[in-house]
């Protein structure tokens, strides 16, 4: 691997090698999307934490058990075994008891089938109908997974209607988040696909907290889904930014802050339950991942902190080891696909059409 010196000192790079990277956030989906969806995270990532907003939340150890399997097998069965893990979820609702995150984890510090557990607020995002009302309601929950080691992961987005919706994760991390923080200090929490500076400043100013950044949010602000007309395809939540957040973000990311770390959100949707009137949110980035990040990195003059930041904090954060092996990455650019099918199921992904300037092997 190129050090960090010669990747600062060499401003033609055209080729890097890196650790194999980890997505700390993805959204696989169940038949056909899984089959469709998967093989472009595990060509490259070595884990990624799966998350359990399915059609029938993963709300117990079983449920996460049984998908890690059909997860498995999926990857094995898409191509050559790259060793890809899946890491498990718990979603937490508002019946969710001490007792069920004890069985969830039996024993402090040792991961079994469940690594972390997901809050999101009801009604916030895809998936979330089954989510919490009022996280104060699941305090005793949160003391037990402070106890286990348990890491909460947190969707921050308010979904009251009265927030402003580009002010969500703001309002959340004062309402919500800051008040848990307080309560449980030895709780890790990971506030996911952050989207603002004021999400990066409490980062930074919390012990046990990181926080994961997209490809996407690094890349556009929120004038992006409007270029040249309504852009479904970059409809997210939380939502992308004014460009100073977008700055932010690149700033945090690029910056060396072990606290942040790479989750793409790869959430893939069928091309109808795009284009409707109630179009799903969510951007299928996995096919172009690595390969914005690098972009991104590249421009903010931090290739020599890529690895660290998809390869090195995440592991460091939860503390499991590093990956073996590496990826490549090349300096060749190539054209997204346009559209994406497995059967029946048609996806645009992210950035379709497009030219990337690097490509991972």
């Amino acid at each position: 691997m190129l050090s960090s010196q010669k990747i600062a000192a060499n401003k033609t790079l055209d080729s890097l090698q890196i650790l194999r990277p980890d997505d700390w956030h993805a959204h696989f989906r169940e038949g056909d999307m899984m089959r469709l969806a998967l093989p472009y995270t595990a060509r490259v990532f070595a884990r990624a934490i799966a998350m359990p907003n399915l059609l029938v939340p993963l709300t117990d150890a079983a449920a996460c058990s049984r998908y890690r399997a059909a997860l498995v097998e999926t990857a094995q069965s898409a191509g050559p075994d790259a060793g890809f893990e899946p890491l498990m979820t718990l979603y937490l609702t508002d019946e969710t008891t001490p007792a069920m995150i004890a069985a969830a984890k039996p024993d402090a510090g040792v991961y079994r089938e469940v690594f972390g557990a997901k809050l999101y607020p009801k009604g916030a995002t895809t998936g979330a109908e089954h989510g919490v009302k009022d996280a104060d309601r699941l305090y005793p929950a949160f003391e037990e997974m402070q106890k286990r080691r348990l890491p909460l992961l947190v969707h921050g987005e308010a979904a009251d209607a009265e927030v402003d919706f580009y002010d969500r994760e703001k309002a959340f991390i004062e309402k919500t988040l800051a008040p848990l923080r307080d309560r449980f200090p030895e709780l890790k929490i990971v506030l996911e696909h952050i989207t603002t500076r004021e999400a990066v400043a409490f980062v930074r100013a919390h012990d046990n907290v990181g926080a994961t950044i997209t490809p996407h949010h690094l890349l556009y602000n929120r004038n992006a889904l409007f270029d040249g007309g309504l852009r479904p395809h970059r409809h997210c939540l939380p939502p992308a930014q004014r460009e100073r957040d977008r700055e932010a973000l690149v700033e945090a990311a690029t910056g060396g802050d072990s606290r942040f770390f790479a989750g793409t959100d790869s959430a893939p949707h069928p091309l109808e339950s795009k284009h409707c009137d109630h179009g799903c949110a969510g951007v299928f980035n996995a096919p172009a991942a690595l390969e914005t990040y690098a972009e991104v990195f590249e421009r903010a003059g931090a290739l020599d902190r890529l690895e660290a930041f998809t390869s090195v904090h995440g592991a460091a954060f939860y503390g499991v080891r590093k990956n073996r092996g590496s990826v490549q990455l090349i300096k060749q650019p190539w054209r997204v696909p346009e559209m994406l099918t497995v059967g029946e199921t048609r996806v645009v992904p992210f950035r379709a059409g497009e030219t990337a300037a690097w490509k991972a092997s």
